[in-house]
């Protein structure tokens, strides 16, 4: 479904990614993770379209998508959030979704079932801005479902959750890539809940590809662990 081809990006002497390449299949939730600064947000922005690549292209469903802007590359059928919650804060949490629609076009699927879906009916009409941090990340993550992306990138969307949101969350996700079949790129932090979640996953490390494969072998990888991880390592551990 999405395809990098040796996608670099450089910032004048910083190599911010170096040759990256990569595929995710349709249906798929697909992982990556790497230490702060390795790249993994440049990735996200040069995908979409907000950074042209100094090398290399991306392509989705086939079509090179290289240099468009980031509303066409949307039309398409990607969505995105970002680390930092960003909604309308003056608008109530309906119409913070009902723009989503509104840009996603007459195919879109109901509000009201976006805020049925992810439990936000109760608070449709408050003001995004008097939201706690789980709800706004919720509304935000609706606006994005509703301009009915085919491909979803989450990064870091769990960051400032608590264990039982993050549980919360982790099941909106899954009902998200089942039940809507949206499939999830996501970029996280806490490694142990992005293997359970995920059945392949990236590193990233320095803007290079560290390890590509196996959720479940990443934490085998003696790379990964020297570079990412850290010798005291053990599992149940939150990189």
């Amino acid at each position: 479904m999405l395809e990098t081809q040796g996608l670099s990006k450089s910032f004048g002497k910083l190599a911010a990614l170096s040759d990256v390449s990569f595929q995710v299949e349709q249906g798929e939730i697909f992982g990556i993770a790497g230490p702060n600064g390795a790249g993994k947000s440049t990735l996200f922005n040069v995908i979409t379209g907000n950074y042209a690549p100094t090398a290399g292209k991306a392509t989705f469903e086939g079509h090179n998508i290289t240099g468009l802007s980031p509303d066409k590359i949307c039309h398409l059928g990607i969505g995105r959030t970002y680390q930092i919650p960003a909604t309308f804060h003056s608008l109530s949490v309906r119409d913070n979704i009902r723009i989503g629609s509104t840009f996603g076009g007459s195919h879109t699927r109901r509000v009201e079932d976006i805020l049925e879906f992810l439990n936000l009916t109760s608070i449709a009409d408050l003001p995004a801005k008097n939201l706690d941090l789980y709800s706004t990340k919720l509304v935000m993550l609706g606006g994005v479902l509703a301009t009915n992306c085919k491909l979803l990138l989450l990064d870091e969307p769990m960051a400032g959750f608590s264990m039982p949101e993050i549980n919360k969350f982790v099941d909106v996700l899954r009902s998200i890539n089942k039940e809507w079949n949206t499939t999830i790129v996501i970029i996280e932090h806490l490694l142990d809940i992005l293997i359970n979640l995920t059945e392949r996953m990236l590193i990233l490390s320095n803007g290079s590809l560290l390890y590509m494969g196996d959720s479940n072998g990443v934490t085998a990888d003696q790379r990964v662990v020297e570079v990412y991880l850290g010798s005291d390592y053990k599992e149940g551990d939150h990189a």
